[in-house]
């Protein structure tokens, strides 16, 4: 008798750890997610698509066309992340270990050219004499 009261004790005890494989419920690994969601994001990253083919067909030149070209490239690139490889349901800490070293990368890449640009107009303003000429 006391052996099935220690029992039935450790039984009630793992059911409350662990309540999801109580009372016939199975546990299942990973996260389910709606197929709507996945095809939704595919329309989204085709529609992205013929936008950057856009670009190209109406011969846009010049900063409107790169704009154009990384804003949709960043578009697609995010959605993939979030989408397809689960990084909008992941917690924050994950997400800003991997988010955070790329977009540090992206900022210091822009430092570095605006300092080549300025590093390139005072050379000109340096080496270019206004009274040389032909």
């Amino acid at each position: 008798m006391n052996q099935a009261v220690v029992d039935q004790a450790a039984h009630a005890h793992t059911v409350a750890e662990h309540p999801h494989t109580a009372a016939g419920h199975t546990h299942t690994e990973g996260q389910q997610h709606p197929v709507r969601i996945y095809m939704l994001i595919w329309a989204l990253l085709f529609l992205f698509s013929i936008c950057s083919y856009l670009v190209d067909y109406f011969n846009l030149q010049g900063p409107p066309r790169w704009t154009l070209i990384i804003i949709f490239m960043l578009l697609k690139a995010g959605f993939i992340v979030a989408v397809f490889m689960h990084m909008a349901w992941e917690r924050l800490a994950l997400k800003i270990a991997i988010l955070m070293p790329p977009i540090a990368l992206l900022v210091l890449i822009g430092l570095m050219a605006i300092e080549g640009d300025y590093t390139f107009v005072t050379r000109l303003a340096a080496f270019v004499s206004p009274a040389a000429g032909p």
